[in-house]
């Protein structure tokens, strides 16, 4: 196979990997409203513990295997910062912000925030990670926030907590899109190793945060089971999935499909909530779908990639 059909089958995996978590972290949504509402969970500690048991799974992976267990340590200052800065921003900060802004308003208006998302990476790509979109790709970045506002044209109920919480959690979401590309494409440590380190600096802090915030956890076995379940599957292996897809997915890409939860949001709110969209709801995911699927399709060839830095 040569090096060009070996490029297009690797993104095309990285493609579908990247959807597969999007599913997974879609779902994740539903199963914390039912934890929250039915099962005891508190929103910022339900989350730290949920990354800390994730984390703490694929710490016992990495130990298990000699090609990644020896990673860590080679590590030097600058990038374990990274690996912190990282952690810090995609869970302490987008996460516990999330589930703020999910508990003081509906799902869908901090959707509707987050879905700015891949506009804003799309204008920031192009000075930090030399990756600038193809004009098509930021008409289709465009196309998603204005369908994402469509859908959600038939009342926000918005609260003034609930948006700066969501605004925090896109400033951050977009620093956490931009660093992840950055870190992963550099291809110094596996997605694993990646996954591990910044998951479990994350978790740790929001952990602390929340127990001084909310109080000791109190939930019932079902609560405990889905947190469990959600730390595993949805988070780590969804998270090293999601780092694997960003070796191959420039910043762009994986902002704009990361926006498809949208979409996946609200089917599973349907079947399950019984939350069913209104006409121009259902407008509004199909221009998000047709966004989506431009800032794939009309890629810029060839690939970018930061230069290999030594140890210190």
């Amino acid at each position: 196979m040569s090096t060009t059909s070996h490029d297009h089958v690797a993104h095309r995996r990285a493609i579908l990997l990247a959807v597969v978590v999007t599913v997974l972290w879609s779902s994740s949504w539903i199963l914390v409203r039912w934890a929250i509402e039915d099962h005891g969970m508190t929103p910022l500690l339900g989350a730290g513990i949920r990354y800390l048991l994730g984390g703490l799974v694929l710490v016992a992976v990495v130990a298990a295997l000699p090609a990644e267990r020896s990673q860590p340590a080679r590590l030097d200052r600058r990038q374990l910062a990274g690996l912190a800065i990282l952690g810090l921003m995609f869970i302490t900060v987008t996460q516990g912000a999330q589930m703020i802004a999910l508990v003081s308003q509906p799902a869908a208006t901090t959707s509707l925030v987050l879905a700015a998302t891949p506009l804003l990476v799309a204008l920031v790509s192009r000075a930090l990670l030399g990756e600038p979109p193809t004009a098509v790709q930021v008409a289709a970045t465009i196309a998603i926030v204005v369908g994402a506002a469509l859908y959600l044209s038939d009342g926000l109920g918005a609260t003034l907590v609930g948006m700066l919480a969501a605004a925090v959690a896109l400033i951050a979401n977009v620093v956490s899109a931009l660093l992840g590309r950055a870190v992963n494409r550099s291809s110094r440590v596996s997605p694993r190793v990646v996954t591990t380190i910044s998951m479990l600096i994350g978790a740790v802090t929001l952990v602390a945060i929340a127990w001084v915030v909310e109080g000791p956890p109190h939930l019932d076995p079902t609560g405990w089971a889905i947190i469990v379940w959600m730390a595993v599957v949805n988070t780590a292996m969804a998270f090293t999935w999601w780092n694997e897809s960003l070796r191959h997915l420039s910043a762009t890409e994986s902002a704009a499909i990361n926006n498809l939860m949208l979409l996946q949001i609200a089917a599973l709110a349907w079947v399950f909530l019984g939350e069913a969209p209104a006409p121009v709801q259902w407008l509004g995911m199909i221009i998000v779908t047709v966004g989506v699927i431009g800032a794939q399709v009309w890629r810029r060839p060839g690939r970018v990639t930061l230069p290999a830095r030594s140890a210190d």
